[in-house]
């Protein structure tokens, strides 16, 4: 079973603000009853699956559950669900099966964001905290009544000053000015540079208890989760060391925080978190899954390493640091023509690996976009990556607004008259061409397909050829990616590997250009075999790494690839 980040869902748009997006964030996945269910914020609804790579969609908008950063547990025979509320008490819901629609509320003990519950041999508690002036927090629950049965307790404050990755003002961000009341919005919430503390998830390993949060804010491209850990469910805790252990700070999608982590059937562990795109709206976000494990140190960590390039999921019990790419990428930088552009979004933006800049026709039924991979490949798999460029906000009533209580008035679509149609061929000389999926009848609005193709099939080129969109809308694309091998050599291996300390938390990495190379992966950690942080890194020789601990020694090593393999580099100390 395979798939690739972002998560192929079926992200709702959101209108409001300056332009209709798509969004799906804060994640929360359980298994329940044998199923994997996914929460995420605002989605009027929710995801489940029985293998966490082909997700169906469940809509369900009567309830208030499905606001930002919605938590479900499995406690026995019931999944409990509760979600974000300011200035009234949040509700606490469960159900003996999600997808009857049958729910009950058991209570509403108070206002809380950013909440999770979690069940320990019979004891119940709830951790919340979404702010850059409080921590976060926890309380022992009543499992009968869910309410309080002891103080609130304060469990984890930010530490910009020591902790890389917390900072909002970090090194490279670009200054962000904004107009009227958007401006004035971001200037309340972050003109201070303090961290946003949020999205706490705790897990029991090994008897000790690992306390999970997201930091600094989720539209930075640093968003990230860190973790600290406990012999108690309520502390004291301690800084896990090599945090944040999810973080994306370069690929073609960044960031990857607020996130939750679970076992699968077979014991495996498995992160899943928002990752951001934040073009039309700061909430622009999508959903990436990780491999995950505790190493033998106890230490927490991901397996991101290519992590937006196919990825197996494995079958029975296995290793996450041994976990590789299916395949490689292919189309990064490639020969691209369309059949049209409008100003600002060229065809080339199709092949960048940047979802944050796409390609742009002047219309959507009929126009096409086709990648020259410049030699016959043996291609693997296609990813299209479509964007939404120029969609009009609709204007809703308030009480039409698709969510009890939903902030703002925004009105989120249900999509069932929304079609993303469209057919994908591919050829091997221009001239001869063949299906290699036809989605000209699709019944569904997915922005991210993923095909993986049947077998092994020698293409050179590779069109997507567009049948419908929704409302109408141009068709773009950030992202026509195809993967597989190409039939050359991989690059040499990484030379001149050299780092400097720019501040006690920030490394600017450097190294030679290899022969051969298409990008690069870095990967670094606080032991040579604990090399668990990545980022890959295209058309440039040096990354800035932003997100270390003060006063941690780092370990870093630099690898090559093309569409070939990959050359990993050594781990050493700058």
């Amino acid at each position: 079973m395979q798939y690739c980040n972002p998560l192929n869902l079926a992200y709702k748009f959101q209108h409001y603000g300056k332009a209709a997006h798509r969004e799906a964030a804060d994640p929360t996945l359980v298994r329940f009853k044998g199923r994997y269910y996914l929460f995420a914020s605002m989605s009027a609804g929710f995801y489940h699956s029985d293998d966490l790579a082909h997700w169906q969609w469940h809509e369900n908008r009567e309830l208030d559950m499905y606001l930002y950063a919605p938590d479900a547990c499995a406690i026995g025979d019931w999944l409990y669900i509760c979600a974000s509320s300011k200035g009234e008490s949040s509700t606490i819901w469960r159900t003996k099966d999600p997808l009857s629609d049958v729910f009950e509320k058991v209570s509403a003990p108070f206002d809380f964001w950013d909440p999770q519950l979690f069940c320990d041999e019979g004891r119940v508690y709830l951790y919340w905290g979404s702010a850059n002036d409080r921590p976060i927090y926890g309380t022992q629950m009543d499992p009968q009544t869910m309410t309080p049965v002891g103080e609130r307790k304060s469990l984890i404050y930010g530490d910009k000053n020591v902790h890389g990755f917390e900072r909002f003002n970090y090194p490279g961000k670009a200054e962000r000015e904004r107009p009227g009341i958007e401006g004035e919005m971001y200037r309340i919430f972050f003109g201070s540079g303090e961290p946003f503390m949020e999205g706490p998830f705790m897990n029991k390993f090994g008897g000790r208890y690992y306390l999970q949060y997201a930091a600094p804010a989720t539209e930075a491209p640093v968003y990230g989760d860190g973790y600290a850990v406990s012999d108690s469910p309520l502390g004291p805790f301690t800084f896990g060391v090599n945090s944040p252990f999810s973080s994306r700070i370069s690929g073609f999608i960044t960031a990857a925080g607020h996130g939750s982590t679970i076992e699968d059937e077979h014991g495996n562990l498995w992160h899943v978190a928002s990752m951001g795109i934040s073009v039309n709206a700061d909430f622009e976000r999508r959903i990436g899954l990780f491999p995950a494990g505790i190493d033998e140190d106890g230490l927490l960590f991901c397996n991101q390493n290519f992590a937006d390039f196919p990825l197996d999921i494995p079958e029975g019990r296995f290793d996450p640091r041994k976990v590789k790419p299916a395949a490689m990428l292919l189309s990064y930088g490639k020969a691209v023509r369309v059949s049209s552009q409008i100003e600002g979004h060229p065809a080339a933006l199709a092949v960048d690996e940047d979802i944050r800049m796409w390609w742009t026709a002047q219309g959507n039924h009929g126009e096409w976009i086709m990648v020259d991979l410049g030699e016959v490949c043996d291609v693997h798999s296609v990813q299209i990556n479509f964007a939404e460029e120029g969609i009009p906000v609709m204007q809703m009533p308030p009480e039409e607004c698709g969510l009890p209580g939903a902030v703002g008035g925004r009105y989120i679509d249900s999509g069932k008259e929304l079609r993303t149609r469209y057919l994908l061929e591919g050829s091997e000389d221009g001239e001869r061409w063949f299906v290699l999926a036809d989605e000209r009848r699709a019944q569904t609005d997915l922005s991210h397909p993923f095909h993986v193709l049947p077998r092994i099939t020698p293409l050179r080129y590779v069109r997507m050829t567009c049948e419908e969109t929704p409302y109408n809308s141009r068709v773009s694309v950030s992202g026509l990616r195809v993967f597989g091998y190409g039939r050359g050599d991989a690059p040499a291996q990484v030379t001149g590997v050299t780092g400097e300390m720019t501040d006690p938390m920030t490394c600017l990495l450097r190294w030679n250009a290899a022969d051969g190379a298409t990008g690069y992966q870095v990967r670094w950690g606080i032991a040579p075999d604990k090399l668990y942080s990545s980022a890959q890194v295209y058309g440039r020789c040096e990354l800035l790494i932003p997100t270390l601990n003060a006063g941690q020694t780092y370990f870093f090593a630099v690898d090559a690839f093309n569409e070939n393999g990959v050359a990993e580099g050594e781990a050493q100390s700058v």
